[in-house]
């Protein structure tokens, strides 16, 4: 018996304990589905909260439930809610009277002999003492909901951070781009009239910056923002307000004066006397009233919580999709702002291409200009230059009149190397276009 695990679960939609032993190396979904018998609460929506806040882990066995040396393994609670109820719908009945009790309470002027009345209302203390508690435990029950919804609200602030960062990161190299490719389109249309001209590459460059202000639209987090901080400054007022904290001094107060009242009767004499139980009856009122009321504020207050647990639940896929599109633009910015140099160095490949050759058919005509002067007009021994007819080859000068033809070939074959780059650069103009 002293090696046995007993778990008890608080039931917070119905104010109820319920008891369970656990069994050896049970699995917490087995132990579950015995929950979902006792209370009616579907597996699915079942979230069983420790006093931590920490919700128990479905991968680990049910004896997570017990945690020893925190207190007694036979007053540690785990408090049960319902996922699919955000509002709770308290204050419930009280614990019942017994019979002894409810016999008093029904004719409080009732005269009893004193050792009777001394069992009585020991039982009338036992019950005051018990209402307290059950407050006590509803309390931590709210309190754990709590902690739980700040653990909730610390996930939702990292993500929110997280899509910020990446939000901010986003603009700025969205700006970067922007001005990166105005610059390129007016330097373009600069050198369109004596540079390179491409109509392909001119309308790939005009979508990827219409394609760059709709990713600015992935970067719009503002009504996300919006929300978080609304909800932020909800949790803060929750945080803050009186009903977050314990409400029972009332309460505690009305079960001292009860166990006073029943230590003075104690110390009365066993004789044949009687008394009434008005003074006992009183407390037992006033403290079924002050539990009633400060549960309903409990009760008002953790439907607020669970409504703002709620929310984070329901922003969190909204932070998700937010971020996803926010990293695709991002990773599409990119993209086109690699296309786009790899184009501009395919630009300057070609320019290269374009003054060599430019810069080898000037070489070419310099140096054919010079050679034909040298061989159609040759200067005399004296400096002077003969009259042009003078310097042509006669049939008696074969040898010389062979050379000449030589040379007019080789000129012929240079310019025809010349033609050829030309086509060839004409070629890659078009190519490009």
């Amino acid at each position: 018996v002293l090696f046995l695990q007993i778990v008890h679960i608080l039931n917070m939609t119905s104010a109820k304990i319920v008891s369970f032993l656990l069994h050896p190396e049970e699995s917490l979904h087995s132990f579950q589905i015995r929950i979902e018998f006792e209370t009616g609460i579907s597996t699915g929506n079942q979230e069983l909260l420790l006093e931590t806040g920490i919700c128990l882990d479905p991968r680990k066995p049910a004896s997570q439930c017990v945690i020893d040396g925190v207190r007694g393994w036979d007053s540690y609670m785990v408090y049960l809610f319902d996922k699919s109820k955000t509002v709770y719908d308290g204050p419930f009945a009280s614990r019942s009277l017994s019979d002894c009790v409810n016999y008093i309470v029904q004719d409080s002027k009732i005269q009893l002999p004193i050792p009777q009345l001394r069992k009585v209302w020991a039982e009338a203390v036992h019950y005051v003492i018990g209402l307290k508690e059950d407050y006590s435990r509803l309390f931590q029950g709210q309190r754990a909901a709590m902690l739980s919804l700040l653990r909730y609200n610390a996930n939702l602030i990292k993500m929110k951070n997280n899509m910020v960062s990446a939000s901010q990161q986003l603009k700025a190299k969205l700006e970067f781009f922007h001005q990166s490719i105005r610059l390129d389109l007016e330097r373009y249309s600069d050198q369109m009239a004596y540079g390179i001209s491409s109509e392909k590459m001119l309308k790939a460059w005009k979508e990827m910056q219409e394609k760059a202000s709709q990713c600015a639209q992935a970067e719009d987090i503002g009504y996300l923002d919006e929300q978080i901080m609304a909800l932020h400054t909800e949790i803060v007022e929750l945080q803050k307000s009186p009903y977050a904290r314990r409400q029972g001094e009332v309460m505690e107060s009305l079960e001292q004066r009860a166990i006073d009242l029943y230590k003075q009767l104690k110390s009365r004499p066993p004789d044949h006397a009687y008394s009434d139980s008005t003074d006992m009856v009183k407390i037992i009122v006033q403290t079924v009233q002050s539990q009633d009321r400060v549960l309903k504020e409990l009760f008002g207050h953790l439907s607020k919580l669970l409504g703002c647990k709620q929310k984070i639940i329901d922003l969190l896929p909204k932070i998700e999709v937010a971020l996803n599109n926010i990293k695709e633009a991002d990773n599409s910015v990119m993209q086109m702002q690699g296309k786009r140099q790899r184009e501009i160095w395919h630009l300057l490949k070609i320019a290269c291409t374009q003054s060599s050759s430019r810069s080898l058919v000037s070489s070419s005509l310099e140096g054919t200009a010079s050679t034909p002067a040298a061989t159609w007009l040759p200067q005399s021994s004296s400096g002077n230059v003969p009259h042009p007819l003078s310097s042509m080859a006669t049939p008696e000068d074969g040898e010389n009149f062979v050379q000449v033809i030589e040379e007019n070939m080789n000129y012929l074959e240079l310019f025809s190397s010349i033609l050829q780059e030309a086509r060839q650069e004409q070629n890659s103009s078009m190519m490009v276009s």
